[in-house]
């Protein structure tokens, strides 16, 4: 018998918890030429920002043990161009589009906001609070509560009530749960977590740092514990908050410990770079691990981790259930 592997992101049904993470599929045309995006839960774009942006001197990306570091910074078109071509292609296709937006000022978000909050296609907005590879790191908002509150209650202010917000963390932070519950308080109808913690590599016959910018992002399978701790966290304080769990996703197993500490949904973004096909992979070697241990729905397994040890699983206790007389 299959698995239900349906999930919500606050009210808006998923078929599946798999999404791409933000600026790892660009606007999803690149995938598109490897399979059809509707077996996706849902395709994140990739921060969008108001003005066109040529991103950070190269070389961007140095790989690291187990991981990758990215100094990007936001490559992309700009808001006119991705209302013109981007969202219009994934509109026509019906595909669920978490657009994610990055900004430098309240304003910008807010302005961002505006532009998409009339705009057809747009099935989640995900608020980038914490590019961890902007010029200024003074501006990542996922810093403190209340400046990241500040731009949440202004983005929930103008976007469409049907239109969840989806805050996005950042995990180098004193206190994730206190970032988390400001958000929410502001606004928030989900939170997306982990950005990539910051990192730095040196070339030893080089000499100097391996990226232009000297730090980056850090990704890949180095900081999935960090992001299951950072989602157990934060879903054993708002255990009713949809979370969206990313970092070091690479199999299904990656994905069901992210699952069972208490994400609804999982993004996948560095095993994009090199199977085009690793989301689908992931979906069904998730499908399989919860058949295997059985599992009717995957909803029955989130935050199921946080159970006291021996209790009986969700979805065993209610098969009890209806079994008693």
């Amino acid at each position: 018998m299959s698995v239900d592997m349906r999930t919500f992101l606050a009210h808006v049904e998923l078929a599946n918890p798999v999404t791409t993470a933000a600026g790892c599929a660009a606007s999803g045309r690149e995938l598109a030429q490897f399979f059809d995006l509707h077996r996706l839960g849902a395709l994140t774009t990739r921060s969008i920002t108001m003005a066109p942006r040529a991103g950070r001197p190269t070389p961007r990306m140095a790989e690291t043990p187990s991981g990758l570091l990215n100094a990007v910074g936001l490559q992309g078109p700009g808001i006119d161009a991705f209302l013109e071509r981007e969202l219009p292609w994934l509109a026509q296709r019906g595909i669920k589009t978490i657009v994610s937006i990055g900004g430098g000022t309240v304003a910008e978000y807010s302005e961002l906001a505006r532009r998409l909050a009339d705009a057809p296609g747009v099935t989640a907005l995900e608020v980038n609070l914490s590019c961890p590879n902007m010029e200024d790191r003074g501006r990542v908002f996922a810093r403190e509560g209340s400046t990241g509150a500040e731009v949440i209650a202004s983005v929930r202010s103008i976007m469409r009530y049907d239109v969840p917000v989806v805050a996005k963390l950042a995990p180098d932070v004193a206190d994730i749960v206190s970032v988390a519950r400001a958000c929410v308080d502001a606004g928030a109808d989900a939170l997306s977590m982990i950005n990539n913690p910051l990192g730095m590599a040196i070339d030893t016959e080089a000499l100097r740092p391996s990226l232009a910018a000297v730090t980056g992002g850090l990704s890949g399978p180095a900081i999935l514990p960090l992001a299951v701790r950072c989602v157990w966290q934060v879903h054993a304080a708002l255990p009713g908050v949809p979370l969206i769990g990313i970092g070091g996703v690479m199999s299904g197993r990656d994905a069901f410990q992210l699952i069972l500490a208490g994400a609804c949904a999982v993004g996948v973004g560095t095993a994009l770079f090199h199977d085009p096909y690793a989301c689908l992979r992931i979906e069904r070697e998730l499908e399989d691990l919860l058949q295997a241990r059985g599992f009717h729905r995957l909803a029955d397994a989130v935050g199921l981790a946080h159970r006291p040890p021996g209790s009986a699983p969700r979805h065993l206790l209610v098969d009890t259930e209806e079994s008693t007389p």
